[in-house]
């Protein structure tokens, strides 16, 4: 079995910052920027829109809680966040699309320049983690708990 190597103190510290602004976000979500949130959940969404801004809050609670203080399983966690910044991706996409202001975004160039800002989302959360360098390491230890 493979052991995942240490990550630098860059790493550690980008880690660390994309956490507490995951822990921010959650927060937010669940508090003082609920409306601003909800006019980001698509209408094709057949949920209620509330619903979501209230669990995608409690999951990037959950998720920045699991960056800042569980470093030693840092790589799964790194691939959770990245996939869950893909998963709200089309809400990115719909706020474009329809138009919607929200956090400042009143235009379309601001929109179409904050789509360009989720990738640097996922790649910040699988390289401060170490996750895309480490992922054989997770594989291996996947494997052997089969």
């Amino acid at each position: 079995m493979t052991s995942p190597a240490r990550t630098s103190l860059p790493r550690s510290v980008a880690r660390v910052v994309l956490g507490a602004f995951l822990l921010f976000a959650g927060t937010a979500h669940l508090t003082v920027a609920r409306a601003e949130f909800a006019a980001q959940v698509p209408g094709w969404l057949p949920l209620d829109s509330d619903g979501v801004v209230v669990a995608s809050g409690v999951v990037e609670l959950v998720l920045g809680a699991a960056l800042v203080f569980l470093g030693q399983h840092r790589v799964m966690v790194g691939w959770v966040v990245a996939a869950f910044f893909v998963a709200i991706f089309p809400g990115n996409i719909a706020q474009y699309v329809d138009g919607v202001s929200a956090f400042g975004l009143d235009t379309d160039g601001a929109r179409l320049t904050r789509l360009f800002f989720q990738p640097v989302l996922v790649v910040w959360a699988l390289w401060s983690t170490g996750a895309w360098r480490d992922r054989t390491a997770l594989r291996d230890r996947t494997a052997l708990r089969s």
